[in-house]
């Protein structure tokens, strides 16, 4: 199993010409150009290197937040979450208004419209623990790129965060996420927020997925939390809640295919923000700084460094605000000071 491990991850190269890190590699022409062009509107629309939180549209014991509130230290903020419907593949969102002590759709877009002003990317997160969108049909693919458009166009979003925790079909959401980005154009911002056993091996659906859309991929925020002992890409098992776990696993994705643009790390905001694997903020500015400057490493050190490494994620703004914005005042200001 290890062996077959290795093998899969050393025979993909990191980068490709798809990435944001190897577009002037590609032959002149108009492809080339549209690459480039898509390149430089994903980089106006986030930064190069990025901090990504998820804003809960509920109350479950965190802060609530008006999304005005959320912490300039975001980048990119995932309002969490659209909701399935009956029609597969077809999303919707629904404000929970009651729940957020009356704030109105109308708040929200206005709220929506200041972020985006103020050079912040706000997305709608498809899924969740609980989440019960399915795509796996071609028709549900289209339903999946239409309902999301319409949500873009509505409230205003700059894309979306695929957020599957209950299984993901390769073949169709690859579907859906290049349907989108045809009607969305190269202003897409697409996020993913796999678990750990997701990405585990280029095998795996959701990777196979992140490689498939690789060219309009803003960026894969793993969820290094909730998560038992995984394989590092030095075939050693790490446990989580350590440096070594958040280093040693991202390396898999690093050599894996995507480019270091496309890897951020994802962690809790406070203990109580998931049920295992919160790490202090220390931790994380330690492990990003091991993947791009090769310093602040534990027992596993990557062969190589990688300065282009997108930043970190964490669940959620709302926690972090709760635990007195600790993650966010130290996390955001050491990502945004990155290389």
């Amino acid at each position: 199993m290890l062996a077959a491990f290795g093998l899969a991850v050393a025979g993909l190269a990191t980068g490709g010409a798809g990435s944001a890190d190897a577009q002037g590699a590609g032959a002149p022409g108009q492809g080339h150009a549209q690459a480039q062009a898509q390149a430089q509107a994903q980089a106006r629309a986030v930064p190069k290197h990025a901090v990504t939180g998820y804003w809960q549209n509920f109350n479950n014991g965190a802060t609530v937040q008006r999304l005005s509130q959320v912490q300039d230290q975001y980048d990119i903020i995932a309002v969490a979450f659209a909701d399935a419907t009956g029609t597969p593949g077809k999303v919707t969102f629904n404000l929970d208004s009651a729940g957020l002590g009356g704030y109105t759709v109308a708040q929200f877009k206005a709220d929506i419209k200041a972020k985006k002003a103020a050079g912040k990317s706000v997305i709608v997160s498809v899924g969740g623990e609980r989440g019960a969108v399915s795509v796996n049909s071609s028709t549900a693919a289209a339903n999946f790129a239409t309902s999301v458009y319409a949500l873009m166009q509505e409230y205003g979003f700059d894309g979306v965060d695929i957020d599957l925790e209950n299984g993901l079909n390769a073949t169709y959401m690859t579907q859906a996420l290049k349907s989108l980005s045809q009607k969305a154009g190269p202003g897409l911002v697409l996020t993913m927020a796999p678990q750990t056993i997701d990405m585990q091996s280029t095998s795996n659906a959701y990777f196979r997925t992140a490689l498939n859309v690789k060219d309009i991929l803003t960026v894969v925020n793993m969820q290094y939390y909730n998560s038992g002992a995984m394989l590092g890409c030095d075939g050693k098992v790490y446990g989580q809640g350590s440096v070594d776990f958040l280093t040693a696993l991202a390396c898999i994705q690093l050599e894996g295919g995507l480019a270091p643009s496309q890897v951020g790390i994802g962690t809790p905001a406070s203990p109580r923000g998931a049920g295992s694997g919160y790490v202090a903020p220390a931790v994380v500015k330690n492990a990003l700084d091991c993947l791009a400057r090769g310093t602040g490493c534990g027992s596993f050190k990557p062969s190589r460094t990688y300065p282009g490494i997108r930043g970190a994620m964490t669940w959620s703004t709302n926690w972090d605000a709760l635990n007195g914005n600790a993650w966010s005042s130290a996390v955001g200001a050491h990502v945004h000071g990155l290389p």
